[in-house]
């Protein structure tokens, strides 16, 4: 008697995403449906061009090189509304300040909440929707849309600018200093659904604000989702702004975003940011020093585990003398979880007197986890310090022995010094909302 042997080959799998089902009409749909003008539209079909021209990222292009999206189900979602599920007490809790200044809740498909104190409004404040931005607002938002982040620079960056049918628009004038934060949720729960946003805040000279955004679902099992985003933020010279940034998407979420800062003359930003969800995120994120003195400061913080996959790519552009930029992230990793962050500091020439920082710190809880972490500098000018700095490294066992012959359970003695890692990040945040929050998110990982 003979035996046959049965050969199974491994499933072919295509060197690229498919393609989004999604076509002009859908452009065209809506704008409509927000009642925008003409020119608003005239700019979203430039970016569905832009869009339909620019092929699918690759592990052959290389900001793409360690995150695969072959396959993102990017053919089987739709645009449709969010499932209007309640939306969690905690992502509408005060994390900046005693009080709201403004809460804006935005869920696709559904009107967007309000709530937007008299006295704001009466310094000439905007804090609106895309709609109310659109008609209301539409020669600020002609001047400012496109100004910081352009469609033009990656495929979903194009698609966001097509598509985007929610977001909010944030306007502070000149002068004016907001004392309480400016809260946004995008609450956006639901599967098999493409939802795409774009946020735009305005700080006008010698203004500030403090401007928290948060982009939230709960994980639906039934099928996957795709988010893309815009993120614009424009300071204006002496301008300052805190922008408290919380990505947690629900883990059936593929998440792209474009995202960026730019700081004119002597103009400050700090940026806070957290991410502990979605089942993928590739997002890119840049602080523009475009003028004499402007400094910028981003602190990052991200926990993934299971089969997550983050990937931050930072870029602090230095295009003006007497330039400061400081960048920290740090991030842990659980089971087969895996984390990219891919920073470059650029001096362009002439901007002397650069000062630049960033430092990326990994910290791998399990044997299956993974962190790639590649800083850069590219620097054309000669009187510049710029430094950078990445580690990838597991928990200690001594630190730990030591807490436990204080009498500390194994489980605590890990606890403190997973805390006593995200210590230097922690420190830099100072809102102790925020603070609390991450503490939480920390916590929901390890118990996980």
């Amino acid at each position: 008697m003979t035996t046959r042997r049965v050969i199974r080959k491994k499933p072919q799998i295509a060197d690229r995403a498919a393609a989004f089902p999604f076509n002009e009409g859908d452009v065209r749909e809506v704008s409509l449906a927000l009642q925008e003008p003409a020119w608003l539209l005239e700019r979203r079909m430039q970016a569905w061009d832009l869009f339909e021209k620019t092929p699918m990222p690759t592990l052959q292009d290389e900001p793409w090189r360690r995150t695969d999206i072959r396959r993102m189900p990017s053919d089987q979602v739709a645009l449709k509304p969010a499932r209007p599920d309640p939306l969690p007490r905690e992502l509408v809790a005060p994390l900046a300040s005693e009080e709201h200044g403004a809460l804006v809740v935005l869920s696709p498909g559904h009107p967007a909440q309000f709530q937007v104190p008299e006295a704001m409004a009466a310094q000439g404040v905007v804090v609106a929707d895309w709609g109310r931005a659109a008609s209301q607002h539409g020669e600020l938002l002609r001047k400012y849309l496109h100004s910081v982040v352009s469609p033009a620079e990656g495929k979903f960056a194009a698609l966001a600018g097509a598509l985007a049918d929610h977001g909010a628009f944030i306007y502070v004038p000149a002068g004016v200093e907001l004392t309480e934060a400016v809260h946004i949720v995008l609450w956006a729960p639901g599967g098999g659904a493409a939802f795409f946003s774009r946020l735009l805040v305005v700080v006008e000279e010698g203004a500030s604000a403090t401007v928290v955004y948060e982009a939230a679902s709960p994980t639906d099992e039934a099928a996957e989702t795709v988010h893309a985003g815009i993120v614009e933020l424009f300071m204006a010279p002496a301008a300052q702004l805190r922008f408290v940034e919380l990505q947690n998407w629900g883990r059936h979420v593929w998440n792209f975003t474009h995202e960026r800062g730019r700081l004119e003359r002597d103009a400050k930003l700090d940026w806070i940011f957290g991410a502990v969800g979605s089942r993928l995120t590739k997002n890119f994120t840049e602080i523009t020093l475009a003028g004499q003195g402007a400094e910028g400061r981003m602190s990052g913080f991200y926990f993934a585990d299971g089969v997550q996959h983050l990937d931050h790519d930072t870029q602090q552009n230095h295009l003006a003398p007497d330039t400061t930029s400081d960048l920290m992230f740090k991030g842990a990793l659980k089971d087969r979880s895996r984390s990219v962050w891919q920073g470059m500091i650029y001096v362009a020439p002439g901007a002397q007197k650069t000062d630049g920082y960033q430092a990326n710190r990994n910290l791998i809880l399990s044997k299956g986890a993974r962190a790639d972490s590649i800083p850069g500098l590219e620097i054309l000018a000669d009187d510049v310090r710029c430094t950078h700095g990445a580690t990838v490294s597991q928990l200690e066992e001594e630190p730990i022995f030591y807490l436990m012959t204080r009498g500390l359970s194994r489980e605590l003695a890990e606890r403190l010094v997973i805390d006593g890692f995200f210590a230097p990040v922690m420190d830099r945040i100072p809102f102790s909302g925020v603070r609390e929050r991450f503490a939480a998110m920390i916590d929901r990982k390890l118990v996980s």
